[in-house]
């Protein structure tokens, strides 16, 4: 048995014949590609963790909620608590609201992760400052199924001020853009809900889109590249 194959069994040891089964027939991820965005389907994500520290902290909760040709599909939405075991009240966990007794009810981390890939499918993963989101999520997947992360994540704070350049919205964050937009959401810091406002704001930021020339997956991509490039020039870097 070669070393990597070690690995592999060593962090899949943990799972059933029957999660191993579903996690090998996953669903591949949607590529930046030509594909126009209306019939993409984009799956805007939250989770909520025990900390900040990625290589440290885990997931405890995720909520999803799924933006097809347009709209948002109030009939498909995503949320589950995770079990962790001796988990802890921490500062984080004061902000967004899970306590021990929740997580300890929750979802063995196997089947709700299995059942969150499957109800994404083939599709752009969005959230709201994404790298986190995405560093979490690619962690407990690797951790607590043995697979790879390979759909494309992107960045609804990057995209924004992208596309409203001149709005003034303090530091940027999801309370900020809400408010810029206009709309409420009294359940902040829950994964579901937060999810919710990310993919509210994120119908606003299509339509500007289309008004600007944007229509296809790899358009927004090629955009965001630009964009991040003139944003490191004006801050002075390389």
């Amino acid at each position: 048995m070669s070393p990597l194959s070690w690995l592999q069994n060593r962090r899949t040891a943990s799972i059933s014949e029957l999660q191993r089964d579903r996690r090998d027939h996953l669903p591949a991820p949607q590529p930046l590609d030509q594909t126009p965005l209306h019939e993409t389907k984009l799956v805007v994500v939250d989770v909520e963790t025990s900390g900040l520290n990625t290589q440290r902290d885990k997931v405890l909760s995720i909520g999803a909620v799924v933006i097809e040709r347009g709209a948002i599909d109030m009939g498909t939405q995503y949320e589950s608590t995770l079990y962790r075991a001796n988990h802890k009240v921490t500062e984080a966990i004061l902000i967004h609201g899970i306590p021990p007794s929740e997580v300890a009810l929750g979802m063995a981390p196997q089947d709700a992760l299995l059942d969150f890939m499957e109800f994404a499918g083939e599709c752009v993963f969005l959230a709201f400052h994404a790298g986190f989101d995405q560093r979490m999520l690619s962690k407990s997947l690797r951790h607590d199924l043995g697979y790879r992360l390979q759909h494309k994540f992107l960045d609804v704070a990057e995209i924004a001020p992208m596309l409203f350049p001149d709005a003034v919205v303090g530091r940027g964050g999801l309370d900020d853009w809400q408010t810029y937009f206009e709309l409420n959401n009294t359940e902040r810091h829950n994964a579901a809900a937060d999810a919710m406002a990310t993919a509210e704001i994120m119908l606003i930021l299509l339509s500007k889109a289309r008004a600007q020339g944007i229509h296809q997956l790899d358009e927004l991509n090629t955009r965001l590249g630009h964009w991040r490039k003139l944003k490191r020039a004006r801050l002075g870097g390389v």
